[in-house]
């Protein structure tokens, strides 16, 4: 049950000023400092479920647009700014709910954006990262190159993969994950797509694998230390 949400201004030093929005319930026990995908901003429909979802389950959540989709330009920031904005995020998150449980990650590019900038230099107060599709590499070219960075971050991981995504092949994700060690975990949703979209034939509907998704996320967000 969403208690409030109020529309900010996110201010990145030397970088600019961002549209950011703060979702959070009555009670909120944490708060996920969630990064959008390249193709959509902070709004769009996925984003906005994935508010609502863990406004639903008690936590709060921190979305911002990235510079470049502020800015309506078609090609993602270098990944210094993106960093930027991150940083800037996770700082005024903590700064807006005092005393909460602090996650970060996102969708797609703003989770691996994420975990980049974790690698470089952990970002303060966070205690664990998650992913919403962790974009491996491009479609239909599988490497685990894009995860080198992942070996230099300390902190409990979680992957929420689809097993139909095309930009994180299972084959090859798993033993990224499986060489992290105990601090990181996936979790497949069976059928789903890189939006943990599924197919009608799976037997189960798009709002029932976010459901899977939410709860999973939610239940290893009050698991961490």
């Amino acid at each position: 049950m969403i208690d409030k949400t109020t529309e900010l201004k996110l201010d990145i030093a030397r970088i600019g000023t961002v549209s950011a929005i703060l979702t959070q319930p009555a009670n909120a026990r944490a708060c996920y400092v969630l990064a959008h995908g390249a193709g959509a901003d902070m709004r769009h429909s996925f984003m906005n479920k994935v508010a609502e979802g863990l406004a639903d389950r008690g936590i709060a959540t921190f979305r911002f647009n990235f510079p470049y989709m502020e800015k309506k330009l078609g090609r993602p920031d270098q990944p210094a700014v993106a960093h930027a904005a991150i940083r800037a995020a996770v700082e005024e998150a903590a700064r807006l709910c005092p005393g909460l449980k602090l996650v970060a990650g996102g969708k797609s590019f703003g989770g691996r954006m994420t975990s980049q900038a974790q690698s470089k230099a952990p970002l303060p107060g966070v205690k664990g990262l998650a992913f919403l599709g962790f974009p491996l590499h491009a479609a239909k070219k599988p490497s685990a190159e894009r995860a080198e960075h992942l070996a230099g971050i300390a902190i409990p991981m979680l992957f929420l993969q689809g097993t139909r995504d095309g930009l994180a092949d299972l084959g090859t994700l798993k033993p990224v994950i499986e060489a992290l060690g105990p601090k990181a975990m996936l979790h497949e949703i069976e059928g789903g797509d890189h939006s943990f979209a599924v197919l009608k034939k799976s037997g189960r509907s798009n709002d029932e694998a976010l459901t899977e998704v939410f709860d999973t996320l939610a239940a290893w967000i009050d698991g961490l230390a």
